[in-house]
């Protein structure tokens, strides 16, 4: 398949799966997380920039609690890999990049932040948005040994690890295992009128 071709089925499995109930910026319709990631590496200026973005999201007193721990070499990538949860091994193991998203639960003084995991959840938002931008697809993956990763990366107990992010480009659905293949289009959304109350809580 093209990659003009893939395109176009791709905007038309968006259109067809997403239908706002508001004018809003395409951007955030077309932004969803496949599991179908192609072999083709992502350049370092690219990797910058989705970075970049995810480090100018706003926190609680400008703390900037999030940490991004980044893997786009082979060992590293092998060692983010041994982490996963064996579902996510089956799709996420091709993609070129993988992040592990973690948050300090602590300010600078040594107070608790409490804001520490609502920011850095900001700052995913913004690194996945960027992503789509740069033409890149990103997938955010909670099912992972949080223990194991704290220790082969050497991450401090203060630190909450949130999620690993596969980040790469669009690939095949057909070279998925023929169970998520059917899953592969973007997903929906509840009515807006179900997770919106005015006033009060109904």
């Amino acid at each position: 398949m093209s990659i003009i071709s893939n395109l176009s089925e791709l905007q038309d499995a968006v259109r067809e799966h997403r239908k706002p109930e508001a004018d809003v910026t395409p951007l955030f319709l077309n932004r969803w997380s496949p599991r179908a990631f192609s072999d083709r590496k992502v350049s370092g200026n690219d990797l910058q920039a989705v970075l970049e973005a995810a480090h100018w999201a706003p926190s609680s007193y400008n703390d900037q609690p999030w940490r991004f721990i980044v893997a786009t070499e082979e060992d590293q990538l092998e060692v983010f890999r041994s982490f996963l949860g064996d579902f996510n091994k089956l799709w996420a193991t091709k993609a070129p990049v993988l992040i592990v998203v973690a948050s300090d639960k602590l300010r600078e003084n040594g107070d608790p932040n409490g804001a520490h995991a609502f920011d850095a959840g900001a700052a995913w938002g913004y690194l996945a948005l960027q992503a789509s931008l740069k033409g890149l697809i990103s997938h955010a993956i909670g099912g992972f040994d949080r223990e194991k990763a704290r220790q082969l990366l050497n991450v401090p107990d203060h630190f909450e690890l949130h999620a690993v992010i596969a980040l790469g480009y669009q690939g095949d659905k057909n070279e998925l295992p023929e169970a998520l293949q059917a899953r592969e289009i973007p997903n929906t959304r509840k009515p807006l009128s179900s997770v919106v109350f005015e006033g009060k809580v109904n």
